[in-house]
């Protein structure tokens, strides 16, 4: 199986810096890593340049103007470049577990698409994290246990046995696509995310939906697949499951009409990077 890693980043340098540094860490290295970019400047470049010369696997950047939150659109521009059969998305701002790749792979399984989860770091803690330590996955790790969208204290280690347990006995946890991976055949199935999706919020669930209104069914990661989240301020609304909002409306049409393809996606990137790996455009 050939893996790619995307990982989303915009205009936080630093935090990159550090992801990459645990994604070339990894037990078991993912076959290329495409970092997509929504719009990033000249000092995200330059922490992307320096890691190629240090990667020991490709690393891709592939940029797009910014026109605002466009995470949509530049995760399909990051998996119409992949090469992989499995595609692994993160955050840039996601420092990863050793085995995060590896766990990931080991629960790939046809018909299936994974969900994991994300420690959400404290302020002091991420401060310690961005200067250079380590991430603690451990439940005494100083993060915020309590965060209705991270993982809690007691699935803050690595258990692959328990995480087999837990992946084919029960469904449960939010989708976020922070921490997801599918079998790349699926995702040019659905045509990737929803482009008319701009702004924060609801992307990920939209996809989701559509690929179960395909059959490919969702397991959870717990005890697996294990990441840090850095603290920083949120651009999410105060109630993101409020259905008056444009990307909500939009999900929940796909929900009730059992959508399966959306009609601007993944195919419009398609064929500008079929005849090489990626691009720096």
């Amino acid at each position: 199986m050939q893996a790619s890693l995307i990982v989303l980043t915009y205009n936080w340098p630093e935090a990159l810096d550090r992801v990459l540094a645990s994604t070339l860490a990894q037990t078991r290295l993912p076959d290329e890593i495409i970092v997509t970019d929504d719009g990033s400047g000249a000092d995200t470049r330059a922490v992307i340049e320096r890691w190629q010369r240090l990667s020991s696997v490709p690393l891709h950047h592939v940029w797009q103007e910014d026109l605002g939150f466009r995470a949509a659109r530049a995760r399909n521009r990051g998996i119409a470049a992949s090469r992989g059969d499995y595609v692994i998305l993160i955050d840039g701002d996601m420092l990863l577990h050793p085995a995060f790749v590896a766990d990931h792979l080991a629960f790939a399984e046809l018909g299936f698409f994974l969900q994991g989860g994300r420690i959400k770091a404290t302020p002091e803690e991420t401060a310690r994290l961005l200067a250079g330590g380590r991430p603690v996955f451990a439940p005494w790790a100083r993060a915020d246990f309590g965060a209705f969208d991270g993982t809690r204290r007691h699935y803050a280690f690595r258990a692959p046995w328990l995480a087999r347990w837990k992946a084919r006995s029960r469904r449960g946890g939010r989708v976020m696509s922070c921490n997801m991976s599918f079998w790349r055949e699926d995702l040019v199935r659905v045509n990737g995310f929803d482009e008319r999706m701009e702004g924060y919020g609801a992307e990920d669930r939209e996809l989701a939906a559509r690929l179960a209104n395909a059959g490919v069914r969702r397991r959870q990661l717990k005890w697996a697949a294990l990441a840090m989240h850095l603290d920083h301020p949120t651009r999410a609304q105060p109630d993101v499951d409020d259905m008056s909002l444009p990307n909500n409306r939009l999900f929940r049409a796909t929900v009730e009409q059992r959508i399966v393809r959306c009609e601007r996606g993944l195919d419009a990137h398609l064929a500008a990077f079929a005849s090489t790996p990626a691009s720096t455009r």
